[in-house]
C-alpha cells in the first residue's frame, strides 16, 4: 500500500463527486430529500452530511501531495456509504436512489481507493 495515490486523477475525480454532492445538499433537490427522508434521517441533521463531503473532498485533494492524508480521506468516504447503505437496507428504502447514488459512489469510492492506494 502506497500514502500518495498512484493516479491523482481517481482521489480528483471523487472529490468532485463529493463536492458537488455538497454543493446539491446545501438546498437539496428533490431526489436527495427522498433519499433522506426515506432512511429517517433528522432534517435538522442534514447540514452535518454538506460538512463530511466537503471535508472528505478537502481531504482527498490534499491527500494528492501529502502522504497519507488522501488515503485516510478515501477510507473515510467508504466507510460513510457502507453506513449509507447499511441505513437504506434497514430502512428498506431500496428504490432508484439507492441503487444509483448510495450504491454506486460505494463502489466509485472502493475503486478510487484500489486504485489508488493498494494496487
Amino acid at each position: 500500500m502506497t500514502l500518495v495515490p498512484a493516479l491523482w486523477w481517481l482521489p480528483a475525480a471523487l472529490a468532485s463527486v463529493l463536492l458537488l454532492d455538497a454543493a446539491l445538499s446545501i438546498r437539496p433537490p428533490k431526489f436527495i430529500r427522498d433519499c433522506l427522508d426515506g432512511v429517517g434521517f433528522p432534517r435538522e441533521w442534514w447540514w452535518t452530511l454538506v460538512v463530511i463531503k466537503a471535508l472528505a473532498s478537502a481531504g482527498l485533494l490534499v491527500g494528492i501531495w501529502v502522504p497519507g492524508v488522501g488515503a485516510a480521506a478515501n477510507a473515510g468516504v467508504v466507510a460513510y456509504f457502507l453506513c449509507a447503505s447499511y441505513a437504506h437496507v434497514r430502512a428498506r428504502f431500496l428504490r432508484q436512489e439507492f441503487w444509483v447514488n448510495c450504491l454506486g459512489l460505494l463502489v466509485f469510492s472502493v475503486v478510487v481507493f484500489v486504485f489508488s492506494y493498494v494496487v
